[in-house]
């Protein structure tokens, strides 16, 4: 009797320290998925191009599929949540830069001016829009005049970054537009809303982004809410 005693007592712990194990592993499995599925996405070590590919999945241009809306009025800049498997927001925000220029064309060349810059902190948590600013110009004062909008991550972009045409503005499109800069997460180039009339050379191309906004426009600076 003694001995069948200590056997039940001995398979009774035996039992008891398995359903301890399970209990165990269920929670650590449960703890695994809370990992993958809560909390935030670390990125306080990304690097640049990290940075611009996750920014690249963010970005929507709504209302600019052919530029036929000469007052821009319905046109704007989306950044929401990223096309990614990884749904959880970024821990750390990330400076993101929506910039607007007019490209005029004109007989020496094409004149870039910086007519916007809107500064956001993106972490994909909630969606974000840009409308596109008042006063750009419109036929026929704005007959030879593009739009152009770019999305980038960090600062502002300096002078060697700001984008360059490398074809005239009657039959530029979205691959004639060259930044020097990786940092581009997506950009749209809007055509004028009378190319005919635009007579530019391209071997003359050049930036020139101290120029003034041109008339009727705003210029904000970056931290314009």
């Amino acid at each position: 009797m003694h001995h069948q005693n200590r056997t039940r007592l001995r398979h009774g712990a035996l039992t008891a320290c398995a359903a301890a194990l399970a209990l165990l592993a269920t929670g650590c499995t449960k703890a695994s998925a809370g990992a993958q599925t809560g909390g935030c996405h670390a990125d306080g070590h990304w690097s640049e191009r990290e940075q611009t590919a996750w920014l690249r999945t963010a970005v929507d241009f709504r209302g600019t599929a052919d530029g036929a809306d000469p007052s821009y009025e319905d046109a704007s800049v989306v950044v929401r949540a990223p096309r990614t498997d990884d749904a959880r927001p970024l821990c750390r925000p990330l400076a993101v830069q929506v910039q607007f220029w007019t490209l005029t064309a004109t007989t020496t060349g094409t004149r870039t001016s910086s007519v916007m810059r809107y500064r956001l902190d993106v972490e994909g948590s909630r969606t974000r829009t840009v409308g596109f600013p008042g006063g750009l110009p419109t036929a026929p004062d704005g007959a030879c005049v593009a739009v152009l909008v770019a999305v980038y991550t960090g600062d502002p972009l300096t002078g060697e970054e700001l984008p360059r045409t490398t074809s005239d503005l009657a039959g530029a499109g979205d691959a004639d537009v060259r930044f020097g800069t990786e940092r581009i997460a997506a950009y749209r180039l809007l055509p004028p809303p009378d190319p005919a009339r635009c007579a530019t050379d391209p071997r003359t191309t050049s930036p020139s982004p101290t120029s003034p906004p041109p008339s009727g426009s705003t210029a904000w600076d970056a931290f314009h809410p």
